[in-house]
């Protein structure tokens, strides 16, 4: 036991200030991404493919992951291909798991290695194959003509937001505090996509977030929580009340009068810090 105990942590210097180097280096990512693209135009299954994310738009840095969309010939499915591709990640490329996630007809397939490199891999039926956006790259082949991905409604943000804000309240008032950051998370994310929407931004993911003006930045930093404490629990919640209630004016003034008074009263029974600011939700 007290030879184990002398052995070295595997994880020691990976804490929040340990990221002095990268696992995987720049070059490691382009040399791995040219292979992937050989074996693209290799593979007779594949008519098309095209480089997507930052790489497409010359905006790579350290951090950025390898993303390829790959056109299928026509009558082959995703997950057969992607099938085939599974066993050269982990064959040859030290891919440790991976995870499949569908839009519509088309797998995207999320690879981890061992380096910590996330590699992302789009198998797309031949008829839906086009750009979504202006991140995409041709490499080779041909595309169908662009079709814009549809942005979430804001009315359907708006009512998750308060279906979250719902939640938050009772989680509180059960004192059931990590589920009450939970919620309260939840609504600050709908407010985040809302607040993209309205100024053009990225939406999805927050990606847009940190593009956002000082004081919308400001208005949703307010909403983190800071502890578990339901005062600190309680005064979060009453922020976030007030954020989603400003997005939903800039949207739908009516909807915003109707949703008001509710709000108060979400923020008044939240808690004590709810309670004392409930005043504020106008």
């Amino acid at each position: 036991m007290a030879d184990r105990l002398r052995e070295p942590d595997p994880l020691r210097g990976w804490g929040c200030c340990g990221y002095d180097r990268l696992v995987f280096s720049q070059r490691e990512r382009h040399d791995l991404r040219e292979c992937l693209i050989a074996t693209a135009r290799a593979d007779d299954r594949i008519i098309a493919a095209a480089v997507v994310g930052s790489a497409a738009v010359a905006r790579e840095d350290q951090w950025s992951d390898i993303d390829l969309a790959l056109r299928l010939a026509s009558g082959l499915e995703p997950v057969d291909v992607g099938d085939v591709w599974n066993g050269w990640m982990y064959e040859n490329h030290r891919a440790v798991d991976h995870l499949d996630v569908w839009s519509g007809s088309t797998l995207f397939r999320v690879f981890l290695l061992s380096s910590s490199m996330q590699v992302d891999l789009s198998f797309w039926p031949s008829d839906t194959f086009a750009a979504s956006g202006t991140s995409f790259r041709l490499l080779f082949g041909e595309a169908n003509d662009p079709k814009p991905s549809p942005l979430p409604a804001p009315r359907t943000l708006i009512g998750m937001g308060w279906l979250y804000a719902l939640h938050a309240r009772s989680s509180i008032a059960r004192g059931r505090y990590l589920q009450a950051v939970y919620m309260v998370n939840g609504v600050r994310d709908h407010v985040v996509s809302l607040a993209c929407l309205r100024y053009g931004l990225p939406a999805h993911q927050g990606r847009g977030v940190d593009d956002l003006p000082d004081e919308v930045v400001e208005t949703i930093a307010y909403t983190l929580v800071r502890g578990l404490d339901p005062s600190e629990l309680s005064r979060a919640f009453a922020g976030a009340m007030r954020a989603l209630l400003r997005e939903a004016e800039q949207i739908d003034p009516s909807l915003a009068s109707r949703l008001r008074e509710p709000v108060r009263e979400l923020a008044r029974t939240a808690g004590p810090r709810a309670a004392q600011t409930e005043d504020t939700v106008q």
